[in-house]
């Protein structure tokens, strides 16, 4: 009987404060915004979401920081199943093994996760967002270091040699195409090309750019853009010099996932035990799952039922929560059901 993982990561984003949070319940949630007591509003009309939700307790922050619940709610859901299991005999299930992962949210989750010593033939991230999501595909990512070297003299001696290696970078990024290819231009199946940090002096700028899109082919297409659009704004700059230096990050996990389709096949058949309608999602991101994928694991990943991640505006469903539980309970019984041969 195979092993199966379960996982989630206890840090949460950094890009909002995430300590000393102190939880509401909004019980029988009956429509409307939701006003917390810091002055933030999670609004109606901007979380469709919210339709879904009524009569439910809905969980957020009061404001002031966000709530956690990325990837705390998957923390509490799995030892609540595994609790459930535990106090449930008569489920069938083989063996389960639990991972509680740091830092994932800055990319390093999975950096020293021993797999061999994990023990686990397959394993789900317990890390989505809607109820019902199951996730198995991802963005293959790389980053671009973009480093121009400028010539740098005394500006009040500089006519006819100075070269301006931030003036360059800036209009490197000012070429970049305004309406497309950008985080926020696009969506669904379109990558992007994002330049995000930006260092310089007039003898060096280096811009840092992540480069998205869910196919290899994708990626390097756009890779490929990016040098052709830099060598031809460094044409104007003869003195200046450019390298240009491609890091891979991770791969779209699907590649792998497609070689054992059960992993997402009883994934599906859980959410529909659990009375849910299956939905199969792409992540616009990465995550733990796509790094393990590679590493031998093969690992979707798994609604929570949280929204607005990373945000003072997020919150999560209790019941969502519940169905979450019993998802992973369906789960595991179907691994076993398998394996003695229960149709």
């Amino acid at each position: 009987m195979p092993v199966i993982g379960l996982i989630a990561h206890m840090d949460t984003s950094p890009e909002v404060s995430g300590a000393e949070v102190k939880p509401i319940i909004h019980k029988n949630y009956q429509g409307g915004d939701l006003v917390l007591p810091a002055g933030v509003v999670i609004r109606a009309e901007e979380t469709p979401e919210l339709v879904r939700q009524i009569g439910n307790d809905l969980i957020t922050s009061d404001g002031s920081t966000l709530l956690g619940a990325d990837n705390k709610a998957g923390i509490a859901e799995i030892f609540s199943a595994i609790r459930y299991l535990i106090d449930h005999p008569e489920i069938p299930h083989g063996r389960l093994r639990i991972a509680v992962t740091p830092d994932e949210e800055v990319g390093r989750g999975t950096e020293h996760f021993d797999v061999q010593a994990f023990g686990a033939d397959f394993a789900y991230t317990i890390d989505g967002e809607t109820l019902g999501e199951v996730e198995d595909e991802t963005f293959c990512a790389d980053s671009v270091i973009m480093t121009i070297s400028g010539v740098n003299l005394h500006p009040g001696y500089a006519k006819g040699k100075l070269v301006n290696a931030i003036k360059i970078a800036a209009r490197i990024i000012a070429n970049l195409p305004q309406d497309a290819l950008s985080p926020e231009t696009t969506s669904g199946r379109e990558g992007y090309l994002h330049p995000h940090h930006l260092t310089g002096t007039v003898e060096e700028a280096v811009i840092k750019f992540l480069i998205r899109d869910f196919t290899i082919e994708g990626l390097k297409e756009k890779e490929s853009m990016l040098q052709q659009w830099a060598d031809k704004t460094m044409k104007t700059y003869p003195k200046a010099k450019l390298d240009l230096r491609v890091e891979e990050s991770y791969r779209n996990m699907k590649y792998e996932i497609n070689k054992e389709p059960r992993v997402v096949e009883h994934a599906v058949e859980a959410v529909r035990r659990a009375g849910i309608t299956p939905i199969q999602n792409i992540i616009r991101g990465g995550t733990d799952g796509s790094r393990l994928s590679y590493q031998g694991l093969l690992t979707p990943n798994i609604f929570t039922g949280g929204h607005n991640f990373h945000s003072r505006q997020e919150w999560i469903s209790i019941q969502d929560m519940q169905k979450a539980v019993e998802v992973i309970i369906h789960l595991a019984r179907i691994w076993a059901e398998e394996a003695a041969g229960v149709a």
